[in-house]
């Protein structure tokens, strides 16, 4: 489990709490392949960190990993130091529970990004599906802190959002919705955009959602 970090207030608290409770219910409720983010192999993810040049060995953080299939299909290729991070206990038994015997390769925390306090560096943090969720600017800006003291000078970033022409709410909660000037603009001026691409994403029920995933590489 993550750290809590810095003592918060009772509202804050509450907030975290609510949401936590509401993403375990979103997990406990639906089968993963119901799940509209459901993807059988992540493409456009992995073929991210391939255009990164991560080795096999260095360490990567997936946020929002929930019952995603990118820690496996990086497991089958080889790569060996990987940590997933979610709000929701739920998602993450989820996900050992179907690994298995793999899921012991895997560090698995539950936490909430924004309030994360990271004591390890890694090489690559990926991230698909989570980011929008943060409406709110302080959200979007201990995010970009969190992320900022996670990841090694000379490491990657990898964020997947709703584009803005993509949906607008997503399992009952408002999304924002970014390109990659809006999500070079969270980061700061100490991030080099390498790659942006869009996606369109089609979910288990036949709908087509449209998102922006971007590369950025931390400067020295």
């Amino acid at each position: 489990m993550g750290k809590r970090g810095a003592i918060r207030c009772p509202r804050e608290e509450m907030l975290m709490q609510e949401s936590r409770a509401h993403w375990d219910r979103v997990y406990d409720s639906k089968a993963e392949g119901e799940l509209s983010w459901y993807q059988e192999r992540p493409a456009v993810s992995l073929d991210l960190i391939h255009r990164a040049g991560t080795p096999k060995e260095a360490a990567i953080i997936d946020i929002g990993g929930g019952t995603s299939r990118l820690a496996e299909a990086l497991l089958a290729e080889g790569f060996r130091n990987l940590t997933a991070l979610d709000i929701s206990e739920a998602a993450l038994i989820a996900a050992r529970r179907r690994l298995g015997p793999g899921a012991s390769r895997v560090n698995w925390i539950a936490a909430d990004v924004t309030r994360w306090d990271p004591q390890e560096s890694f090489a690559l943090w990926h991230d698909r599906a989570a980011f929008h969720f943060l409406i709110e600017a302080p959200a979007r800006e201990a995010y970009a802190r969190c992320a900022i003291k996670a990841l090694r000078p000379g490491g990657h970033i990898i964020i997947g959002t709703f584009a803005p022409d993509g949906p607008q709410r997503c399992s009952g909660l408002p999304v924002m919705r970014h390109d990659a000037a809006s999500l070079s603009a969270v980061l700061g001026g100490g991030f080099t955009l390498l790659d942006s691409r869009r996606d369109d994403h089609l979910t288990p029920s036949g709908k087509v959602q449209k998102f922006q995933f971007a590369l950025f590489r931390r400067e020295a």
